[in-house]
């Protein structure tokens, strides 16, 4: 029988196993669910040019078949119990997930074990997910919120692998062959490479005993190596850059900047500076730019954090009449914020803004899940929900001034605009 804790915070358990798996669990009471993820350190920040979004098709190959299931099967597997299955790749990482309920926790297991280490990776199947993955590009290519981040990267960073396209280019998925592939998976796939997390109706002595019945225990220890991680740039590129497309109805205009990487002690001014300035709808752009003068329906900040840096945004898409207009209102509201015009009171409400988002966060069994795995994606001890809320109130109206104005300058931001128009 499953043990019920008592406590609604009981921690995060953590353990290495023999063979370099890294385990992390929480128990949630209340639930009778449990989300579970594998995170393998390989994404789009690892890939030469070349093989750009290898990281990326490998993750979508390894659904076509285990030596296990077949790819029906797959997506059988825990769809026909009322689970879930999902994956994607990040600029860091590649992650499978699995939801489950508490009794179908093995299962779960076991498929994201044979996604992991015994996928079969057929030329064949090849064939055809590269046409999968080109049509998912060309969705993007359609969709211009998403492909404004993706070109605003490959000009903020250029020549680096930080403005790698996740998804690879035509050119480069059309480079990538089976061989590289199977090389790829032969790399990285390795328990020292990957964190393993669930949180949910699971304790950690339950989590252990099923990692040991489908094979992640005794999997053999491989490549220790991590990937190696590219040398972050002394600059980006600044300055505006317009990407003319006759095709779509607005104009999207992203500013960004360099910020303060995930453990970095800044990076919660710079949490509450990004919320106050578009974190929604009480926020100074949403206000100002929406509400107020009506130029645009969406505008938001953004702020990224990654093991060794961080971004920091804002992203407004606009009719392209007012395009200019916008892009101007948007840069005036960002100097004014960097020039110290945050009030004690909203910095007050950001901060309390920040903390309510916070608890409300930790009531899904897949947001702890995250926060579990980024313990040791990040080399980060767990913290209990009331010592993140006091490092938020020990957050002082000077940091969150000084961040505005180190990272909300629209002067120091390199931005790019797409659109029938021009912004500048």
């Amino acid at each position: 029988m499953i043990a019920l804790a008592t406590s609604p915070e009981t921690g995060v358990s953590r353990t290495v196993l023999p063979n370099g798996l890294t385990v992390l669990s929480e128990f949630v009471p209340g639930v009778r669910s449990v989300a579970i993820g594998a995170w393998v350190r390989s994404g789009s920040m690892h890939e030469r040019t070349e093989q750009m979004g290898i990281a990326h098709l490998l993750e979508h190959m390894v659904f076509k078949g285990t030596q296990k299931y077949s790819a029906k099967a797959l997506a059988l597997s825990l769809e026909v119990l009322g689970g879930s299955l999902d994956a994607y790749t990040t600029r860091e990482h590649t992650s499978f997930q699995a939801r489950v309920l508490d009794e179908h926790l093995t299962n779960a297991s076991d498929v994201l074990f044979e996604l992991c280490f015994r996928p079969l990776l057929r030329d064949d199947d090849l064939r055809l997910e590269r046409k999968v993955i080109l049509e998912e590009i060309a969705m993007v290519d359609d969709t211009p919120d998403d492909v404004i981040f993706e070109l605003h990267a490959h000009r903020m960073y250029p020549g680096h692998p930080y403005g790698h396209a996740i998804l690879g280019t035509p050119t480069s998925v059309r480079q990538i062959h089976g061989d590289d592939l199977r090389a790829w998976h032969a790399r990285v796939y390795h328990p020292p490479q990957i964190v393993l997390a669930a949180a949910g109706n699971v304790t950690h002595e339950r989590l252990l005993d099923v990692l040991e019945q489908t094979g992640w225990a005794t999997r053999e220890r491989g490549v220790s190596d991590l990937l190696p991680a590219p040398v972050a740039p002394e600059t980006i590129s600044r300055g505006y850059a317009h990407v003319k497309r006759k095709d779509i109805a607005q104009t999207h205009i992203v500013l960004a900047c360099n910020a303060p990487q995930h453990a970095s002690p800044e990076r919660n001014a710079v949490a509450v500076a990004s919320a106050l300035l578009g974190g929604g709808m009480s926020s100074r752009l949403f206000q100002q730019v929406r509400e107020e003068l009506g130029l645009a329906y969406n505008v938001y900040s953004f702020y990224n954090t990654f093991l060794d840096n961080g971004q920091h945004g804002v992203y407004v898409a606009t009719a392209p009449e007012q395009a200019r207009e916008a892009y101007t209102v948007v840069c005036a509201e960002m100097a004014s914020v960097a020039g110290g015009a945050m009030t004690d009171d909203e910095i007050a409400t950001g901060i309390s803004q920040l903390k309510g988002q916070l608890v409300l966060s930790l009531e899904g069994v897949s947001s702890r899940l995250y926060r579990a795995a980024e313990m040791a994606l990040y080399d980060e001890p767990y913290r209990p929900l009331d010592e993140l809320l006091a490092e938020l109130d020990a957050v002082t109206h000077a940091q969150v001034r000084a961040a505005c104005a180190a990272y909300l300058d629209p002067a120091q931001c390199s931005v790019l605009s797409l659109g029938p128009a021009a912004a500048a």
